[in-house]
């Protein structure tokens, strides 16, 4: 039988060597995972020791798989480099479910490989699986694709190779993306609604004020023979003027160099860190949507670290991948602070407090669940509590919207119809006095 020599990681992560006999080097990676160890190389003896160049190999050769093909002879511009959350979402829960029912990762894997229609899905699974033949662990292989797989994602599969659960740790991160992309939908629907109709609004008004106005103008100069109008009609007037002179040189160039200027301050603002830290400050303080981004971040926090520590996941590192994927620099903050106060051996409760983010109840909770022993179990409670909230608000804002909306077009069709509309009475009355 032949011999193979091996680098491999124990579970405390010191790195070990030694000689197996195996009938091939998969096999040899078999045995070596079920002693508890997690390889690196593993060479048929006599044939030369590859270990980090072959580590290298490993990686280009997952990298080149995950690259999308493009057809012979063509160029290709725009190259899709990410996953749906949906579509990922599906990958995780039918991954689980193949390891649950007793399939090696290898085959599972060459199994929704096949199966995929998304094609860069498709290439990254084939890249994992060749990664993990390599010699790769689960983790080590994904890690190959940031893209595709975050922090969270990766340390929540390696804590399962650990604990030798990954089946169940696959199926709580396909339940953790199933109900953040749950939160997260309804936050984008509540938001897209208001900006749905205000662009709405604004189109109906700028066709008004380009097409509809100018018109009437020329009636009102033939037919009122200079004429005071009505301050309302002149203000509509004049409005109409200046959206007219918008597109017209030169003063189409002053307009796009404003847009231009406007798009490039927005991301100047969100690309530095004090510029971004205050733009979510405003956030969460917005009159209608802060509550409701508040609670998301909560519920989001929450199910995020509960998530983590419950899958095995060191709490200092739960915590940096929490602040990560945060998605709000003050949550972040907040985040950060807990950090440190764990790591000097304090509670998490003060910097919680202090952070201004986190409501009483929330607090209290956590509080509690650190008392008890059950900080994890608490925190997604704690995120299960805040998806009814975000369920109520999105319910709360909807109904309060559309009364809003209703008003905003209301006054902008009717102030412009009631401006147009003046001059004409005056031009009736007129008419008719000099019928008479």
């Amino acid at each position: 039988m032949p011999r193979f020599n091996y680098i491999a990681l124990d579970q405390r992560g010191q790195e070990s060597t030694g000689v197996i006999e195996a009938g091939t080097s998969n096999d040899a990676v078999g045995q070596l995972r079920q002693s508890g160890y997690f390889p690196t190389s593993v060479t048929e003896e006599g044939k030369g020791v590859v270990t980090a160049k072959s580590n290298k190999k490993v990686a280009k050769a997952v990298k080149a798989a995950a690259a999308p093909t493009a057809k012979k002879g063509g160029i290709v511009l725009f190259q899709k480099k990410t996953v749906k959350g949906k579509v990922l979402m599906i990958f995780t829960r039918q991954l689980a479910t193949l390891i649950d029912a007793g399939l090696p990762l290898l085959r599972s894997l060459t199994v929704l490989a096949k199966q995929e229609k998304d094609i860069v899905l498709r290439n990254t699974i084939n890249a994992l699986a060749d990664g993990v033949q390599g010699g790769s662990t689960f983790s080590e292989a994904m890690a190959q694709h940031p893209r595709i797989f975050n922090k969270l994602y990766i340390n929540m599969v390696k804590a399962g190779e650990l604990g030798g659960v990954l089946e169940l740790v696959l199926n709580r991160l396909a339940e953790f993306q199933e109900k953040a992309q749950k939160v997260k939908n309804k936050v984008v629907a509540a938001m897209a609604y208001p900006v749905i109709v205000l662009i709405i609004a604004m189109l109906i008004m700028l066709f008004l004020l380009a097409f509809i106005v100018p018109k009437f103008e020329t009636i009102f100069k033939d037919m009122l023979n200079g004429q005071a109008l009505p301050a309302i009609t002149r203000y509509v007037i004049a409005a109409s003027n200046g959206i007219k002179l918008m597109f017209i040189p030169p003063y189409l160039w002053i307009t796009l160099g404003l847009v231009i200027g406007v798009i490039f301050a927005w991301k100047a603002i969100n690309g530095s860190p004090a510029g971004r830290a205050g733009m979510d400050r405003l956030w969460l303080r917005l009159p209608l949507f802060g509550d409701l981004l508040r609670k998301s971040a909560i519920s989001r926090f929450s199910r995020t670290l509960g998530t983590l520590v419950t899958s095995g996941v060191p709490i200092l590192q739960a915590l940096n991948i929490t602040r990560d994927t945060a998605g709000n620099v003050v949550v972040a903050d907040a985040v950060t602070k807990v950090h440190d106060a764990v790591k000097e051996g304090e509670s998490i409760v003060q910097p919680l407090e202090a952070s201004g983010v986190f409501p009483p109840m929330v607090i209290s909770m956590v509080d509690v669940g650190e008392e008890t022993g059950q900080l994890p179990e608490m925190l997604l409670k704690i995120a299960e509590v805040y998806d009814d909230e975000v369920d109520n608000a999105v319910e709360g804002l909807t109904s309060l919207l559309e009364p809003i909306m209703i008003v905003i077009l209301a006054l902008i069709v009717g102030t412009i119809v009631i401006a147009l509309f003046m001059p004409l009475i005056e031009i009736i009355k007129g008419m008719q006095g000099a019928g008479a």
